[in-house]
């Protein structure tokens, strides 16, 4: 008797579907787990080999975790914006929104067709206004505050501003981009440009220049791992290095904090 892969597979991957087998719901009796893959870029045509390769192994380890009793959360989504999405866009000569539409649901189908246990009510698209608008707020959050090296956290910038117009920075300690020093009457002497100038060196999220990876011919930016001995990984341009004005998070406040941290961590 001949197995009839095609048919099998198509039949049961559908049964999977119209009863959400893999979607999880609250349950406080079994103890919870996490198995996160990193989103894959829509910007082709489809998967390629190393996507799967990663995918099985962790989709084994979820379905692994459920027969021993765990509640696992195991979610999929595209990370659908950047420079993939944009330069597979013009490669094709079509709008990103339309290429990055018809990639995600050409990813999915064959996600799907691979039979992974995802729990797709929880799928996430970055190019989803319901996703970025949380990044946004995220952004504005740190934009609006400034790091307190005596209390160790966060505070609201508001408050800096009071103590500024109060006391200037008399015994302040705070994680800035240069040491500054005036007095209250100094700061209330300045014109608002002048004082959000300052407030710049104080906020957690803030612009300043940095070196950073160039590529002109992309016209942006680089990450350390898009370029491979001074050539962009995608269209192989060159890239140089040059310091530019760049908005930077303050994320060396958070060093100490980082590593006592990991003292926490669960790492079973």
């Amino acid at each position: 008797m001949e197995y009839n892969f095609g048919e099998i597979e198509k039949r049961w991957q559908q049964y999977w579907a119209d009863r959400e087998v893999y979607r999880v719901t609250e349950d406080t009796t079994k103890p919870k787990f996490y198995v996160l893959d990193m989103f894959p870029y829509p910007s082709g045509a489809g998967l390629h080999v190393g996507h799967p390769l990663g995918y099985i192994a962790s989709d084994i380890y979820s379905r692994y975790k459920r027969l021993q009793g765990f509640n696992v959360l195991h979610p999929m989504g595209y990370d659908a914006y950047g420079l993939p999405a944009e330069q597979y866009a013009i490669q094709t000569g079509q709008h990103p929104a339309i290429t990055t539409k018809n990639n995600i649901a050409r990813y999915r189908e064959q996600l799907d067709k691979i039979g992974f246990s995802y729990d797709w009510s929880r799928e996430v698209q970055t190019c989803d206004p319901e996703y970025y608008k949380w990044t946004q707020w995220a952004f504005v959050k740190m934009f609006r505050s400034y790091y307190c090296n005596q209390a160790q956290q966060a505070r609201p910038l508001d408050e800096l501003i009071e103590v500024f117009s109060q006391q200037g920075t008399t015994g302040l300690d705070l994680a800035c981009t240069e040491p500054m020093s005036f007095t209250a009457d100094e700061w209330n002497a300045k014109t608002e440009k002048e004082q959000q100038e300052i407030l710049m060196n104080y906020r957690i999220a803030y612009l300043g220049d940095t070196l950073v990876n160039w590529c002109p011919q992309l016209g942006t930016v680089l990450a350390n791992d898009e370029v491979s001995e001074g050539l962009s990984i995608r269209g192989g341009y060159p890239v140089e290095q040059k310091k530019m004005r760049q908005w930077c998070l303050r994320v060396s406040a958070y060093a100490q904090r980082l590593l006592d941290g990991l003292d926490d961590v669960d790492w079973t």
